[in-house]
């Protein structure tokens, strides 16, 4: 039996290497990110009035969630993603997770759906920063 076969995200991630749990982890961000901004991006009027968010704010969000996610997307291409880099992946998606939450409480004033949508895409993306923390610190071997 392997030393990794006892870490809770050996099933979540379906396997048992640290490293490829890591870039499952990463992938997944950022095909959900890269979607999420294609839609806000090509779809900003009708999910603006729909969310109850600016359009203008949400075509922004979406062009920069679309970069973000292509760029976690080749970070997770890579057979071994360097350490600082992924760092630097878990604090943005733990800012974002908390920044939706301050947006939501301070300034935003969003439809029933937005006041829905935006605390479930910060537990997402809060999922994901923990996720790739977990799979970042996972024992080696």
């Amino acid at each position: 039996m392997s030393t990794y076969s006892a870490h809770p995200l050996t099933a979540l991630a379906r396997t048992n290497d640290p490293k490829t749990m890591l870039r499952r982890f990463l992938a997944l961000d950022a095909v959900v990110t890269a979607g999420n901004g294609i839609a806000y991006a090509a779809a900003s009027g009708p999910l603006g009035r729909f969310l109850g968010v600016d359009a203008g704010l949400l075509l922004g969000l979406g062009v920069l969630l679309t970069l973000y996610g292509a760029g976690v997307g080749c970070l997770a291409s890579r057979k071994s993603p360097p350490t600082l880099p992924v760092r630097a992946v878990i604090e943005a998606n733990a800012a974002w997770a908390v920044l939706s939450v301050v947006a939501l409480a301070a300034w935003l004033s969003p439809s029933t759906a937005g006041a829905v949508w935006i605390p479930l895409q910060a537990v997402t993306v809060g999922g994901f920063a923990a996720l790739q923390y977990a799979a970042l610190r996972a024992p080696r071997s």
